[in-house]
């Protein structure tokens, strides 16, 4: 269940969040609709490169608060997104190489909160999330992160791969977390550095592994294969912290 105050639920409604430039997080459609409201909030949508969900009337009564959707619902970021810039001036202001947090598909609330506040407690400097097939700064998110968000900047892009592409030419280092790479102390994660986490289960993506430097695995003991995302994520982050601070002693 979303919180009211992330649901914009009717034609109109929608139609004035896009028109005021409100930030809207994931749009879903009653499939085979296609009036003139509807053509609009299309075209509206297409604008923010923003993915539409062609759903049931069944799945929208569901996730319906009001009984009124119209056949459109709208989920609201509850929060304003950065630009990728901030984050590098944050890192300037600070003196410090960047350090980034890219997450790939991460579709939980709780743990995207989660990860936004290990991000802010252990120094990043922003975090980076898809436009699409992820979940946005909804309100659950803002108050599992508890205040991270009023600290941290958080960018949204339409292309991780793209991302990273572009994170590279400004001379950071990507290090992807996946049970199949190398042992992450055996790597060197110092100096600007971004962390990929994927979702729980299916990890991160085929396509932005390819574009990682680095496959930076966690030793494990236990009798499962994988960690909660977040857990993963504030793991590999202390030790981006630990390498950081022996760095900086031995200097």
């Amino acid at each position: 269940m979303r919180d009211n105050e992330s649901v914009i639920e009717g034609r109109n409604a929608v139609i004035e969040a896009f028109r005021s430039g409100r930030e809207i997080d994931r749009l879903f459609i009653k499939d085979g609709l296609s009036d003139g409201q509807i053509q609009t909030i299309k075209r509206e949508a297409k604008k923010k490169e923003l993915r539409i969900d062609f759903v049931s009337k069944e799945r929208l009564d569901q996730i319906s608060q009001t009984g009124n959707h119209q056949g459109v619902i709208a989920y609201i970021a509850a929060y304003e997104y950065s630009e990728l810039e901030e984050i590098f001036a944050i890192a300037e202001t600070k003196g410090e190489d960047p350090f980034i947090f890219i997450l790939d598909n991460i579709e939980d609330p709780h743990n995207l909160g989660a990860i936004i506040r290990t991000a802010n407690m252990s120094g990043a400097h922003g975090v980076i999330i898809p436009k699409n097939r992820a979940v946005g700064l909804t309100s659950t998110v803002a108050k599992v992160s508890a205040g991270a968000l009023n600290y941290t900047p958080v960018v949204r892009v339409t292309n991780i791969s793209r991302t990273i592409e572009e994170l590279k030419e400004r001379g950071v280092w990507v290090a992807c977390a996946d049970m199949d790479g190398t042992i992450m102390y055996d790597l060197n994660l110092t100096g600007s550095i971004a962390l990929v986490i994927g979702a729980e289960g299916s990890g991160v993506s085929r396509l932005v592994k390819e574009k990682c430097d680095y496959i930076a695995s966690i030793p494990v003991k236990g009798d499962i294969d994988s960690l909660n995302a977040s857990v993963a994520a504030g793991v590999m982050a202390y030790e981006i912290v630990r390498q950081r601070r022996a760095q900086a002693g031995a200097r």
